[in-house]
C-alpha cells in the first residue's frame, strides 16, 4: 500500500477492532465521547502519565497521534488492558506507517494504572493484514448506513451505548 493511501487514523483502527458501528458513528461525527466519564478519565490519565518524557503527543500527517517516542520505541498510553487487541492494532498501524516512511521502531503499550507495559513488533503477517484493515475502514466510512448492532460484553461502558441500545429490544 502506498503512503498516500494511508488515510485512517489510529483511533479508527482501534475502533474497527472494538466495534465497526462505533467506527462508523465516530467517522460520521456522531460523537458522544466528550461527555463520557471513561473517555474523560482516559484523557486525564494520558495527560498526567510519563511527564518526564519530552517527546509526547506527536502528530504525523493529521493521521497519527503518537503518545510517546522514546529511543527505539513508539508508545501508547491506555487506561486498561480490556481492549488490548485493539490497542495492539492501533500501535501496529503506527509502526506500519512509520515503516512506510523509512522509520523502523518497536512498540510499547503502557497501562500505568495496571503498572504494565506490553511490547510489540510489526511482523510480516501484520504487514499483510494492515492493508485489509484499511480497506475495511474505508468501506465502513463510505457506507451511508452504520453497520448492524452487535452486542458486546463492553457495550454498556461505551460512549455510544445510548445511541445503539437505549429504548431498543436487545
Amino acid at each position: 500500500m502506498e503512503i498516500d493511501e494511508l488515510k485512517a487514523t489510529g483511533v479508527q483502527v482501534n475502533y474497527l477492532m472494538v466495534c465497526p458501528r462505533k467506527l462508523w458513528l465516530h467517522s460520521h461525527q456522531i460523537g458522544f465521547e466528550e461527555e463520557n466519564d471513561l473517555v474523560l478519565q482516559g484523557k486525564v490519565l494520558h495527560d498526567t502519565s510519563y511527564k518526564k518524557i519530552k517527546d509526547k503527543e506527536i502528530l504525523l500527517d493529521d493521521l497519527l497521534k503518537i503518545d510517546i517516542l522514546d529511543g527505539q520505541y513508539v508508545g501508547e498510553v491506555k487506561s486498561s488492558r480490556k481492549m488490548e487487541e485493539a490497542d495492539k492494532a492501533q500501535l501496529l498501524y503506527y509502526l506500519y506507517v512509520l515503516e512506510q516512511r523509512g522509520i523502523r521502531r518497536k512498540g510499547k503499550i503502557h497501562y500505568p494504572k495496571e503498572r504494565k507495559v506490553v511490547e510489540i513488533e510489526l511482523t510480516d503477517e501484520k504487514r499483510k493484514e494492515i492493508p485489509k484493515w484499511l480497506a475495511q475502514i474505508e468501506a465502513i466510512k463510505r457506507s451511508t448506513k452504520p453497520p448492524k448492532k452487535v452486542k458486546y460484553k463492553y457495550c454498556s461502558k461505551c460512549a455510544y451505548y445510548s445511541f445503539c441500545w437505549v429504548g431498543e429490544d436487545e
